[in-house]
């Protein structure tokens, strides 16, 4: 059985993922470093409800005592900093999404995986039983991909990320060229913003961002043959998503992607944030810089803790 130190328990997904691998003990969380805005109390409560082993006051010390670290922490702007004492450690690491939130630091990942590190993540929507279905259609039948369209609730980045890696999760081998804003629909107090997405292989894809309150995870996928609909079940995401995750560790075939295409859908954020912030024009990845504005962290930490604190 694998051991996995979860570092910051921000989320639900703490919880639930712990709940989901208790089920086939093939791994589990044993250890737990905490230095967000949790209180003592849940962190204690989290330990005794998971059977936790113990509570780490150093992530260099919980990295001798893991197989596998999960970065939870909410605000994307630390992962790599909570990162690296396990990479240098030589220890695998889940870096739940978003993965990171500007051009410097997806350049530092990228920089870390060429080194060697192993950086798994990062959003279940990747990683769906409903992608697994569509890529079990038989190629003759399914045909290649034109576009996919995907819908989504929240906000324009920390959830916005999942309707970005279910269009990843299909358009497995292609490389987002560029993006455009498409623009923002309003009916009521309810706005949806739209963006445009073009790829090297020629297919296409947009993503539309209910910016006000939870969507259901919805993806439409038109190929050469036929068109597919999905709406993913959000009950068997996680699940979905940690089965690939223990295989990696197994050593047995997985759909884990590398550290790269993980990137490429922070990229599309970030160049989809560079079009709007320009009234739309089309803002090519290959342009963007790591002086472009990117997406803040610490602010989402902040009101995030505040919301749960209600």
């Amino acid at each position: 059985m694998f051991r996995i130190g979860t570092v910051n328990i921000d989320t639900s997904h703490a919880p639930a993922f712990a709940e989901i691998l208790l089920r086939e003990n093939r791994a589990r969380y044993t250890a737990v470093y905490n230095d967000g805005f949790r209180t003592d109390e849940e962190v204690d409560a989290f330990i005794k409800r998971f059977g936790l082993e113990k509570r780490y006051y150093s992530l260099s010390e919980m990295a001798k005592n893991v197989d596998i670290a999960f970065i939870q922490s909410c605000n994307w702007d630390r992962h790599i900093e909570l990162a690296m004492p396990f990479i240098k450690a030589g220890v695998p690491v889940f870096i739940d999404k978003p993965l990171v939130g500007n051009m410097k630091d997806v350049k530092t990942i990228e920089r870390l995986a060429e080194k060697g590190a192993v950086i798994l993540g990062s959003s279940a929507l990747r990683y769906t039983y409903e992608h697994d279905s569509f890529f079990a259609v038989p190629d003759e039948q399914r045909g290649e991909i034109v576009h996919v369209s995907t819908m989504v609730g929240v906000d324009e980045f920390n959830y916005a990320i999942h309707a970005i890696e279910s269009i990843m999760g299909f358009l497995r081998d292609a490389s987002p060229v560029s993006v455009r804003y498409i623009g923002a629909g309003v009916v009521g107090e309810t706005p949806c913003d739209s963006y445009y997405v073009r790829f090297d292989s020629g297919a296409t894809a947009c993503y539309h961002i209910c910016l006000k309150g939870w969507q259901p995870s919805t993806a439409l996928v038109m190929t050469t043959k036929t068109s597919f609909a999905y709406k993913i079940d959000t009950n068997k995401v996680y699940e979905a998503m940690l089965k690939h995750v223990v295989n990696y560790l197994e050593g047995k075939p997985n759909g884990l992607v590398s550290t790269h295409k993980l990137c490429d859908s922070i990229k599309i954020m970030l160049a989809g944030k560079k079009s709007k912030e320009n009234g739309g024009k089309e803002a090519l990845i290959s342009r963007l810089r790591t002086s472009d504005p990117g997406f803040d962290g610490t602010k989402f930490e902040a009101e995030y803790a505040a919301q749960q604190r209600k």
